[in-house]
């Protein structure tokens, strides 16, 4: 869609806020042709001496009443026209928004979250002004030229009209010229406010790592050459736009100058009177506005075409995460993996392949491996994040894809290794998928989360602020929130990715014997490094270069004295070395 037909969409959904503008418009040019015009005559009127006293007061105070109705109908339409456009920048921001989430975690490989921040506000607001001031100025300024130059040439002489119209085609050619390059100019402008908004965020997400290795100097250094260059293109594209404003100088004066040249030698004729000249003198200022518009209108559009060639390729990418699925009840039953297989785009071997197994409601899977052995990715696969490119996954009696995401996710709670919290309490962290849980809730859940006590010793308690992504907070007890808030969630499957990997063993075992409890008639995926986070699992799968290693339960596998025998040993004796 190009940005004319998606503001034509617009006004078209909001024509009772345009019409009602355009009306106000009209009455602003009728006004504004009429008061020269009576201007004009009221000159003349006083040059014969046939009027005075009490009717020159009348006179004027109707000149003034005009006046104070152009100003009262400009405000008028400026409210009713701003109100129309911010509902604009609001339905973009909706749907950026949207499209945005149904994108999978290669789409935002590709992306930088500054420049997507750049897209929501700079780049909007310029769509937003294209649509709003750029389409009501445009027909403002349209209708004065149109009603001004009417009544220069059959009101009062159109052989002094056409002499004053001669320098604007010079100027139309000059507009045209301008315009090319502010598209040009506004597009770099914002792209550079992109990569500043990317240093921003970037610097700000990652400030304990600038200063632990001492970068504070090198980051400033590059933000103010990223400042530098963003202003540099911020006023190029201003540059561009202020030479419109000489361009309508050039033609304005060489209007008057022509039109005064021909006024006189017409009055001199005595065939222009003297009111009729000064109401074409007023007549040709009035054209100010018009030709100012018309420059402003046209760097408006140029600015929010330039934003939309920037927004239309994000609004219009295919969702990463297709939700196309029918049932809207969550899923229940057996989770049923049959020969699956998964490969990340550019990558020599698959992640998964091959990998089947069945898992029982209310039971418990544990998922074991090397380093890029594929237990991420196939908790991915469940989340639906990416889509099997081979084989079957079933949760119940339909395939996943069936679900709609809503459905899928409201059954599940996940807890990654590298959990988000929000800028909000410890409390609203923890009730985040069930914003109205009881603080007894809360608790209890942080209780089996072994956390409750770290949050008593806060100095607000379960209210204390945890900072921006939980900065607050050491890693252990961040997952362990994580934590709390998917038990709280009390979702039918609980998937754990690494969710115990910054907790110490003491701690672990704490949180693992709250599990046991509250995972009864849950069913549940363990996957971790750590073998005695599955040592009680129903059923425990080893996988190793995507494929399905050994599996069995804890015993079997320990008898096997294979990988897994092999790791437990390890693992065994190095809590016995860090007990020692």
């Amino acid at each position: 869609m190009s940005l004319a037909r998606l503001v034509a969409s617009f006004v078209g959904r909001h024509r009772g806020a345009y019409a009602a503008s355009a009306v106000m418009l009209v009455g602003i040019a009728l006004l504004t042709v009429w008061i020269p015009r009576e201007a004009g005559r009221l000159v003349d009127a006083l040059v014969a001496r046939q009027l005075g006293g009490w009717a020159l007061a009348r006179e004027l105070l109707g000149l003034v009443a005009a006046g104070l109705g152009v100003y009262a109908l400009r405000v008028g339409w400026r409210m009713r026209l701003y109100a129309a456009a911010w509902r604009l920048g609001v339905e973009l921001r909706a749907r950026l928004l949207r499209r945005l989430a149904l994108q999978g975690p290669a789409y935002f490989q590709r992306q930088r979250t500054g420049n997507l921040m750049a897209l929501a506000t700079n780049d909007v607001d310029a769509v937003e002004m294209a649509a709003g001031e750029a389409v009501l100025a445009g027909f403002d300024g349209t209708l004065t030229l149109v009603l001004v130059v009417a009544t220069m040439s059959l009101g009062v002489d159109a052989r002094l009209a056409a002499c004053a119209l001669l320098p604007f085609p010079a100027m139309a050619l000059a507009f045209w010229w301008i315009s090319r390059h502010v598209h040009a100019a506004s597009r770099d402008a914002l792209d550079r406010f992109g990569q500043l908004n990317d240093q921003v965020q970037e610097t700000l997400a990652g400030l304990r790592t600038v200063r632990a290795l001492g970068l504070g100097q090198r980051t400033q250094a590059q933000f103010a050459q990223l400042a530098g260059r963003n202003a540099e293109a911020a006023l190029r594209a201003q540059a561009w736009e202020a030479a419109y404003e000489p361009a309508v100088g050039m033609a304005l004066a060489a209007a008057t100058t022509l039109a005064l040249a021909m006024g006189s030698w017409l009055v001199w004729r005595g065939e222009l009177t003297i009111g009729q000249l000064t109401s074409f003198g007023l007549y040709l200022g009035q054209l100010v506005w018009p030709m100012f518009a018309a420059g402003w209108v046209l760097s408006l559009l140029q600015r929010g075409q330039a934003a939309w060639a920037r927004l239309q390729p994000v609004l219009d990418e295919p969702p990463g995460i297709a939700d196309a699925g029918t049932v809207t009840t969550p899923p229940a039953g057996p989770l049923v993996l049959q020969d699956l297989r998964f490969a990340y785009p550019g990558q020599p071997r698959p992640a998964l392949d091959g990998v089947s197994l069945r898992l029982e409601p209310g039971r418990t899977l544990g998922l074991v491996g090397p380093t890029g052995a594929g237990k991420s990715t196939l908790l991915r696969l469940l989340l639906r994040q990416h889509a099997p490119q081979a084989g079957r996954l079933a949760w119940g009696e339909h395939d996943l894809q069936a679900y709609t995401l809503a459905a899928l996710r409201a059954g599940i709670a996940w807890v990654p290794q590298e959990p988000f919290l929000f800028s909000a309490s410890i409390a609203d962290n923890i009730a985040l998928a069930r914003p109205g849980a009881s603080r007894a809730q809360v608790e209890h859940a942080a209780r089996l989360a072994a956390l409750h006590e770290d949050i008593e010793r806060l100095p607000q308690g379960y209210d204390t602020p945890v900072g921006e992504r939980g900065v607050t907070l050491s890693g252990g007890q961040r997952q362990r929130v994580a934590i709390a808030r998917a038990l709280l969630q009390d979702a039918p499957l609980l998937l754990l990715d690494d969710a115990l990997s910054a907790v110490d063993t003491a701690t672990e075992a704490r949180i693992l014997a709250h599990l046991r409890q509250a995972r009864v008639g849950r069913t549940v995926v363990i996957a971790g490094h750590r073998l005695s986070a599955v040592a009680d699992a129903d059923h425990t799968v080893v996988l190793q270069h995507g494929h399905v290693l050994e599996e069995g339960d804890h015993a079997a596998l320990l008898a096997r004295s294979g990988w897994y025998a092999r790791q437990w040993r390890y693992q065994q004796l190095q809590a016995s070395l860090d007990a020692a």
